[in-house]
This record gives C-alpha cells, sequence and structure tokens, in this order.
C-alpha cells in the first residue's frame, strides 16, 4: 500500500488543518517562526477545499485531528499531557481525546462481539451498556455476567480499523522515506526505524488477544506494588476484536473535581503515579506505554488502577541499567558519568570529545534544578536536546521509543495532579534503590552467578563444541588425531561448573 497515492494523504493532512482553522493553533503552540507560519499559509491555502471539514462543534484542533484518523488522534492523546510544550487551552482541548471520542451503536458493537467470540451474546451477558467510554480504537461498555451477575467491561475494536490506521501508518512511512531523501542531517533519527517500530506497536494493540496475554502479565509483575491494581481479564470471553475484563469503580484521573470531592491528595498522587512507572520500568522491564489520564482510575480508597494495556513498554536488564545511571547521574549532577554511560552504551559515537559532551548536558540539566517545575519549558528543554545529540552524532535508539514517550505522558498525568512537582526530587528514592541493587559489587556476583548456570547448563556439550569450533578454525580433518584436546575441554567444562559455584557463594556472599 505505499506509494506515491500516499501523497494525496499528506496534501489532505495539510488542507485538512487549514480548512479547519487549526494550522494556526498548531503553529502557535510549537512556536513556528514567522517564515515558517508564511509558508505554511501559502501552501495550505490553495489546497483547503480539499480538506476535511470534522465536526465544527468541537475546537479546531480536535475538530482537524478526529477527521484525520486514528493515528492523528494518538498523536493529540500524547500532545494533551503535555500543556507545558503546546499551552494550558490546547492541551485542555486535547484531552476529549482521550475517551471521549463519537462512539459507534451498541448494535454494531453486540454483533462484533457475537461475530469474534461465536457466542449468543444475550446468553452470556445481562444489562449490556450503550457505550460507556469511546478512544480511537475501540469502545468500551459494561455488562453482566449470566450466572454471577459479576460487572464487566467488555472493550470492542472499532468496525475497519484496521484498514484505517493502515492508511494512516503508510502515510507516515511516505514522510519517513522523504526525509530520508531529502534531509540527510536528519538520517541519524532513523526515521524509517522509528515508523516501523511504531508500526509494530500499532498492530499489536489491533489484537486484544494481545492485549490480553499483556495485562495478564502486567497484573503478575506488579502484584506486590502497594495501591496499584490491574483488572483481572476473563479469557473464555475475550478474543481478537474483544476483551472482557472485571470492572472497576473509580474516578477517572481526567476529573480533577471529583478526586478533590472524594478527598485524595492530589500532589500525593503525582508522586505515586510518576514512581510507580519508574519502578515498574526499571524493576521488571516491563512498563505500561500508554499511561495517560484516561487509562487510569482512582477508586475510593485511593488506589490507583491501570487500564487498556494494547501498548506496553520492554526494555532489557542491560539498558534499564544504562538509563538508570543516565538518571542518577543527572539527580547527582555529574555530568561527567553521564557522559561516560552514554559513550560506553555506543550511544555517542567513541570519536567524538567526552569532555565536551559532558559540558553540553551540564548546560542541559544545570537549569531545572532547584526550579518550580511549572517555569520550566520543557518545549525549550527538548530543543535543546536535540541540538545537543545533533552536534554528537546520537543516533535515535529504537528500543528507548516507547520508554522515552511515555516518561512525558507520565510526567504530564503527575503535573496534571501537582503541576509544581519536581520529577528529579521525586524520581530520586526509586532510582536511587534501583542503583543500589543493580549497579556495584552486588550486580556483579550476580550476573557471574548467571553467566557460570548457563555455562554448567552447556557443560556436557561444551567438548564438543569447542572441538568443532577449534577443528573450523584451524582447518584440521574431521578424521584426524585430536586426544591432545580432550583433556583441555574437560578442564574447560569443569571450570563451567566451578565458576557457577563461585559465583553462586559470591552472590550469597556479597548478599
Amino acid at each position: 500500500m505505499r506509494g506515491p497515492h500516499n501523497i494525496w494523504r499528506l496534501i489532505r493532512t495539510g488542507a485538512t488543518l487549514e480548512r479547519t482553522g487549526a494550522m494556526g493553533d498548531v503553529l502557535d503552540a510549537f512556536g513556528a517562526p514567522a517564515h515558517l507560519r508564511l509558508v505554511a499559509r501559502i501552501l495550505g491555502w490553495p489546497f483547503s477545499p480539499l480538506g476535511l471539514k470534522g465536526d465544527p462543534d468541537v475546537p479546531p484542533v480536535v475538530r482537524a485531528l478526529t477527521a484525520l484518523g486514528p493515528a492523528y488522534i494518538k498523536f493529540g492523546q500524547i500532545l494533551s499531557t503535555r500543556p507545558d510544550v503546546v499551552g494550558a487551552r490546547l492541551a485542555g482541548e486535547l484531552s476529549v481525546l482521550q475517551d471521549k471520542l463519537p462512539p459507534f451503536p451498541v448494535e454494531v458493537a453486540k454483533a462484533e462481539v457475537a461475530r469474534d467470540l461465536g457466542i449468543d451474546v444475550d446468553a452470556a451477558f445481562t444489562d449490556f451498556s450503550p457505550p460507556i467510554a469511546a478512544a480511537s480504537i475501540a469502545q468500551v461498555h459494561s455488562a453482566r455476567l449470566v450466572g454471577s451477575n459479576r460487572k464487566v467491561a467488555i472493550k470492542v475494536l472499532r468496525p475497519g480499523i484496521e484498514k484505517a490506521f493502515r492508511k494512516d501508518i503508510d502515510a507516515f512511512y511516505l514522510i519517513a522515506s522523504v526525509i530520508d531523501l531529502l534531509a540527510p542531517g536528519a538520517r541519524r533519527l532513523r526515521p524509517m526505524d522509528v515508523i516501523r517500530h511504531f508500526d509494530g506497536v500499532v498492530m499489536g494493540e489491533l489484537d486484544l488477544r494481545l492485549e490480553s496475554a499483556s495485562a495478564a502479565e502486567f497484573a503478575a509483575t506488579t502484584a506486590r506494588d502497594a495501591r496499584f491494581g490491574v483488572p483481572q481479564v476473563h479469557w473464555v470471553l475475550s478474543g481478537k476484536r474483544v476483551m472482557t475484563l472485571d470492572w472497576v469503580e473509580g474516578v477517572s484521573a481526567n476529573d480533577l473535581t471529583a478526586i478533590r470531592a472524594a478527598g485524595h491528595d492530589l500532589p500525593e498522587l503525582g508522586e505515586r503515579v510518576l514512581q510507580l512507572f519508574l519502578k515498574q520500568a526499571l524493576r521488571d522491564g516491563y512498563f505500561h506505554a500508554d499511561m495517560h489520564q484516561g487509562n487510569l482510575k482512582i477508586t475510593a480508597s485511593g488506589d490507583l488502577i491501570a487500564l487498556d494495556f494494547g501498548i506496553m513498554g520492554r526494555i532489557d536488564e542491560y539498558t534499564r541499567r544504562v538509563y538508570a545511571e543516565i538518571v542518577y547521574g543527572f539527580i547527582r549532577k555529574d555530568y561527567r558519568r553521564v557522559a561516560e554511560v552514554h559513550f560506553e552504551a555506543g550511544y555517542v559515537p567513541a570519536d567524538r570529545d567526552i569532555d565536551e559532551f559532558a559540558r553540553a548536558l551540564r548546560a542541559v540539566g544545570e537549569p531545572i534544578f532547584g526550579m518550580d517545575a511549572s517555569r520550566i519549558s520543557m518545549g525549550r528543554l527538548l530543543a535543546y536536546l536535540f541540538e545537543v545529540t545533533e552536534r554528537f552524532g546520537m543516533e535515535t535508539r529504537t528500543e528507548l521509543i516507547l520508554l522515552q514517550r511515555t516518561m512525558v505522558v507520565v510526567e504530564g498525568v503527575a503535573r496534571s495532579f501537582n503541576p509544581h512537582i519536581n520529577i528529579w526530587d521525586v524520581a530520586r528514592p526509586v532510582v536511587e534503590d534501583y542503583i543500589a541493587k543493580n549497579v556495584g559489587p552486588r550486580a556483579v556476583a550476580r550476573d557471574l552467578a548467571r553467566t557460570g548456570r548457563v555455562l554448567a547448563r552447556f557443560g556436557p556439550r561444551l567438548p564438543a563444541l569447542v572441538e568443532r569450533a577449534l577443528l573450523e578454525q584451524t582447518g584440521t580433518p574431521r578424521e584426524a588425531p585430536r586426544t591432545d584436546w580432550r583433556g583441555r575441554i574437560g578442564w574447560i567444562a569443569v571450570g563451567a561448573v566451578g565458576a557457577a559455584v563461585a559465583g553462586g557463594l559470591l552472590e550469597l556472599l556479597v548478599l
């Protein structure tokens, strides 16, 4: 589907922004310079009649994004959590994109449930409600299970959503191709890799069987997190386009008035949501990657309940340690160590000046310490970080895209609860705890023990494996005598077992 026909999609995007009156708001929100505004107007005005009209009863930017389709709506959802980037007014307007989009009829939803699960809906559920929440990809209904009368939430994909997303993503591929072709300086950002990553994430979100599995895994990894919960999945009533979970009573994190009326401590909620995200990302390497206000509920007891597990993030243990050391270095203002970690991880080419990079990082970090968070312009901070990464040849790390994006979203959620929150002060205890347990002698001992155990499992096969490798390296015929090597290979196997034992003892001593 990727081809020149997507040029029409791009033209229509610009035309829709112009026709709905959203172009000016978008340019204002991002502080576009005068010459860029002029070019956008000159190019957009002739094509404006080709743009989509959208719903005239909603604000211009919301009108444009909802008319353009689900991928654009996803983008708007992210921006809705960042009033420091797009301004309080536009962020407030975009917040309706999280769970208040136009629904499709309940009869259509029931038909989708019956088709996907192969059941008689009325025989499985009672009190099947009209849509309670409608988002970019799916909508939610409440119902009760026949027999137990247990209340559940039923998530149903929008009809035709797969095709709609495919069109949007194809257009994004075209944009990335154009950037690769016409803007060589931007290739370090690997736009094609970024879009491929986004493509994979979105396609996973469109299979609710995978979301059900994600919810179950997330419930298991967070089972011991105080005042945090994940609803239980009903597997027999879930499929590719339908997911059934326990119903959660609570107030949406969007409704600050109701949260205050319920007597909850908003600053404490802000700290908790940020610390929970960091703890889950660092401790488990598995985190909720779409944690905006629409996907969080607060129960009467003050517990945070996560919803919507279509986008989950996963990072390996080595990357977690790198990320934690970078954050910890910023917290301690040890910019030299932050620079060293970047070089050790290969994030910055080895031929760059580490002292100059550390100085650039200091210029980024120093202004944010000791300041009221409401005075920090995240837009200016991100712009300067972009300049720094470009100057030092850093490439986009596709494995960190979701982590970085979710950190932006979660910080926005925390700031909605407490506009004066200082993310560094809140993050410090979580990162320090992770560093204490995973960086240093204890981590070295654990790594040695794991390595030894892996080698020990291969003990019976080590002689043949090493022998084969030596033969391939030296070119010795298979029938040639190999007696001299057998003793040495045997000692390698013994050494592997010894390494496992020694590593285990070392780990016990450190612990």
